[in-house]
């Protein structure tokens, strides 16, 4: 348990007689990067806002670095960061002006020069806040959040309105940070994002984890897919560890061997000299399971926690 920094047991968070998240429980590690996912409304911010200390638990332990968020707020504070979904920032400020009132107010903070160097931005740092893009402002907000070297960095949505090339930036300052022994708790609608970086990943759906583990761990609990185009021959042959479907001139295989299927596939294809025409073989990804979840419309309240092992 020495290792354990973000420690959450049966979280119950209501607002009147509605329970936003119902019985949310977490173990994350020193070091990692965890990405909590799920749609609008599944109880991932409000999980998060109680970790850092915005919001109580209407029941439940929490703890971070073995704290109360809310009742050792004080003692807690220094050694995080928080990137919210939304910044408040004074737009006439500049960037520089920005940081270093936030300098001000923070124990063992880099310089002006480090952080903004960690972001890119030092060749914005005397452009004023309401004169950057959308995606400047958010690596303002992630200079902000790692100012004081937090030892857990909470991340919600850090990438919305950015490009793509400032997001695989904000990938890169992430994993340094990770490197560097910071602890990350992630929200994303950005799939791929959480693919990509997380050690593990969590689904919520109606206020409850319902899948958890390594991101491959959880695509694995999905067969690949094998589609391409129904030959004028008739049928493709049945393969051992796939189900097949057609539907107009789409064939489909679920398949939880794809090498093996489809090599059997090619060989048959080969042997009859036909060309499989739109041909395309992959496996599942985290999106094809975080859409399932979401379109689970027989999911209950009382649903247990799937745990994917490695």
């Amino acid at each position: 348990m020495d290792d354990v920094v973000i420690e959450v047991d049966g979280l119950r968070r209501s607002y009147g007689e509605f329970e936003a998240v119902r019985g949310v429980s977490l173990r994350i590690q020193r070091g990692e990067l965890f990405a909590l996912l799920g749609t609008n409304g599944a109880g991932k911010t409000t999980t998060i806002e109680v970790l850092e200390g915005l919001q109580p638990a209407s029941s439940g332990l929490v703890r971070v670095l073995g704290l109360d968020p809310v009742r050792d707020r004080t003692a807690l504070r220094p050694r995080t960061g928080v990137m919210l979904q939304h910044g408040g920032f004074t737009g006439s400020l500049t960037v520089r002006e920005t940081v270093e009132i936030w300098r001000s107010l923070t124990v063992r903070p880099h310089t002006v020069a480090e952080v903004l160097e960690l972001v890119d931005l030092v060749d914005r740092m005397d452009v004023a806040v309401e004169q950057l893009s959308g995606g400047e402002g958010r690596r303002l907000e992630l200079a902000l959040a790692v100012l004081g070297r937090p030892e857990v960095l909470f991340l919600d949505e850090p990438t919305t309105g950015m490009d793509p090339a400032s997001r695989r930036r904000t990938w890169d300052v992430v994993r340094e940070l990770q490197k560097g022994g910071t602890t990350v708790l992630l929200t994303t609608h950005y799939l791929e994002e959480a693919e990509v970086l997380a050690d593990r990943v969590a689904i919520m759906r109606g206020g409850h984890v319902v899948a958890t583990g390594a991101p491959e761990d959880v695509v694995r609990t999905l067969p690949a897919r094998i589609t391409f185009r129904l030959p004028s021959t008739g049928l493709p042959p049945e393969l051992p560890h796939a189900t097949r479907s057609v539907q107009g001139d789409r064939v489909t295989y679920e398949s939880r061997q794809l090498q093996a299927d489809l090599t059997r596939l090619l060989d048959w294809a080969n042997a009859a000299d036909i060309r499989l025409a739109a041909l395309s073989a992959r496996p599942a990804t985290l999106e094809d399971v975080f859409l399932g979840i979401a379109a689970d419309h027989d999911l209950t309240d009382q649903r247990p926690e799937r745990e994917v092992a490695r």
